[in-house]
């Protein structure tokens, strides 16, 4: 619970940290006295074995168990924990410099509810950090994040050093409990609009004789499963638009008859596979749409970044067109049934008839798959549409129409 009385609380997530946490208290006191500011040291504890609680508290620092295991589990209930208006974690390795605390305490002053901490540009010290995550997956890991959420002034996406306003944090209900936390706290503080500051910080070889608990293949990986899950919108809306297009304008062409390009002739495998990209794009638009209603109703998206087009995922827009493009799709099946009628149900030229029939059996799928797509859009949205009925007098279809913005 936060106290008016106390401005900054510096968070150290802990398990097994004896031989460098008094260090690393130290210097996070001293660096707040000597800024006059009125704060403290909170170590939340991941069940460490190795006296860790004690020297923490010998050392002047506040202590409290974690009971959730992992690093994000431990920052988590040191956040919650703090009775600071202002939070700054950083690691209890000895590795970060917590002894300049000053730039970031400016910055939370100044108003930016993030204050992001940039190793590459402060200097980082030969042997502190390996090679492979250097040169390779901390630039690789940042580019893809700001590419995929806008970020253009955060060049440093897994720095263990930051600050944030604590109660904007706690707004956001992070929840992952592992080294993806600080993904998911810079990408859910992009998409809510907060405000996001660098500032330079340096990094140097840790004062631990054992292994990091940092694993660099695993946690690499969760980094970039969270990354590309939270940005639906690049990662499966763009591709899907650009795919169904492709197919849509293919299958249009071919089911007219042979295109030729140059001195190749596009005809009736290549229209197999336009219907195929047809479908597959829908599909990977729609699962993009249900991402962004999801994220939206359960507080992950800013409601003003909603894509507009997903306010028409109600039930009764989708099965309008759904049961469209299945009609459509009846009436070319018939016209191939009558086709093979007058032929007395013999054989046929495949070349002619599966032109109609590759394209209608595409629309009665892509029908289907969009009226689907509107049921579950409604279940989505069914338990905050029953909370706001509960609230208010709108019916139900005024109650669907307010929370998807039509």
């Amino acid at each position: 619970m936060a106290d008016n009385n106390i401005e900054v609380t510096v968070v150290l997530p802990c398990l097994n940290e004896a031989e460098t946490l008094a260090v690393c208290v130290t210097k996070a006191l001293k660096s707040l006295a000597e800024l006059g500011v009125v704060g403290e040291v909170l170590v939340s504890d991941n069940g460490s074995t190795d006296g860790s609680q004690s020297i923490a508290i010998e050392n002047g620092a506040r202590v409290v168990n974690a009971p959730i295991r992992g690093y994000g589990g431990a920052l988590m209930a040191g956040i919650d924990a703090a009775r600071g208006r202002y939070v700054i974690m950083g690691d209890a390795d000895d590795s970060y410099d917590l002894s300049n605390l000053g730039p970031f305490i400016e910055k939370l002053r100044e108003g930016h509810d993030v204050v992001m901490g940039n190793r590459f540009k402060g200097g980082i010290a030969p042997g502190a950090m390996p090679p492979l995550h250097r040169y390779l997956g901390n630039p690789v890991l940042s580019w893809i994040g700001r590419h995929l959420f806008r970020l253009r002034n955060v060049g440093d996406f897994h720095c263990g050093l930051r600050g944030f306003s604590r109660q904007r944090i706690l707004d956001l209900g992070l929840c992952m409990p592992g080294m993806e936390f600080a993904s998911e706290l810079v990408v859910r503080s992009s998409l809510a609009g907060y405000s996001i500051v660098e500032v330079p910080t340096t990094l140097q070889p840790d004062g631990r004789s054992r292994a990091p608990h940092l694993r660099t293949w695993r946690d690499g990986w969760r980094h970039l499963r969270f990354l590309l899950v939270f940005a639906p919108r690049r990662t499966l809306v763009q591709p899907g638009i650009a795919l169904a297009t492709i197919g849509m304008v293919a299958t249009v062409a071919l089911a007219l008859g042979p295109v030729t390009i140059g001195n190749v002739t596009f005809d009736i495998n290549a229209l197999a596979y336009s219907c195929l990209a047809l479908l597959v794009g829908s599909q990977l638009v729609l699962f993009g749409a249900f991402a962004e209603v999801y994220g939206r109703f359960e507080g992950i998206v800013h409601e003003s970044r909603l894509i507009s087009w997903t306010k028409w995922l109600r039930l009764e827009v989708c099965a309008a067109i759904g049961l469209a493009l299945v009609l459509l799709g009846l009436i070319g099946t018939i016209g191939a049934l009558s086709a093979w009628g007058s032929a007395d149900f013999g054989t046929l030229d495949p070349h002619g008839t599966i032109r109609l029939v590759l394209p209608s059996a595409t629309s009665i799928a892509v029908g289907v798959v969009i009226l689907c797509a509107g049921l579950f859009t409604s279940l989505l949205t069914l338990r905050k549409s029953a909370r706001l009925i509960s609230h208010d007098t709108q019916t139900p279809e005024e109650s669907d129409s307010a929370l998807l913005g039509v």
